[in-house]
């Protein structure tokens, strides 16, 4: 769970889709050239924004993996990002199907938060998963679905802003 927790809030953050768009960026957006990628062979990691990890540390949040890539977050994207390793939320080894209609990491990330509040930020949410949430969450939780095709924008950290001001 969390080790040293702080007042701040959490955000949990997905990979693909919110850090790697599935589309290519547009014209004029800053991508990693091959030779920065420094060898992953991953052929989507040029689609990773170099400047994401600065936007993400300037909202002053926990920042949390909660990502299929696990682990590989920590060595592969936040090394990219220049983002210190961060937490990882550890995945249930289970066949079942999540109740309710959830999305599968949605029990999860908020057993994960316990107490603290949270922004969950990933491109499969549901207005399920944000009832689910707000039913059995004890504190405040901002759950963004962001654009697979575009990723993180100016109107995402915006929003994020707005709710973290509140």
């Amino acid at each position: 769970m969390i080790s040293g927790a702080t007042d701040r809030p959490l955000i949990f953050l997905d990979v693909d889709g919110p850090l790697i768009p599935l589309s290519s960026r547009p014209a004029g957006r800053r991508t990693f050239r091959d030779e920065e990628l420094g060898g992953y062979g991953n052929p989507l990691l040029h689609r990773l924004d170099p400047d994401e990890g600065q936007r993400l540390l300037a909202l002053n949040c926990e920042l949390v993996w909660a990502t299929t890539w696990t682990a590989d977050a920590n060595e592969v994207i936040s090394t990219l990002l220049g983002l210190p390793e961060l937490p990882v939320v550890e995945w249930p080894d289970t066949a079942e199907d999540p109740p309710y209609g959830l999305h599968w990491k949605t029990e999860p990330i908020t057993e994960w938060a316990a107490v603290r509040p949270f922004i969950w930020l990933d491109d499969e949410l549901t207005e399920a998963d944000r009832q689910w949430v707000a039913s059995h969450h004890g504190s405040r939780a901002l759950l963004h679905r962001v654009d697979p095709h575009t990723g993180l924008t100016k109107a995402d950290y915006s929003l994020i802003r707005r709710w973290l001001a509140e």
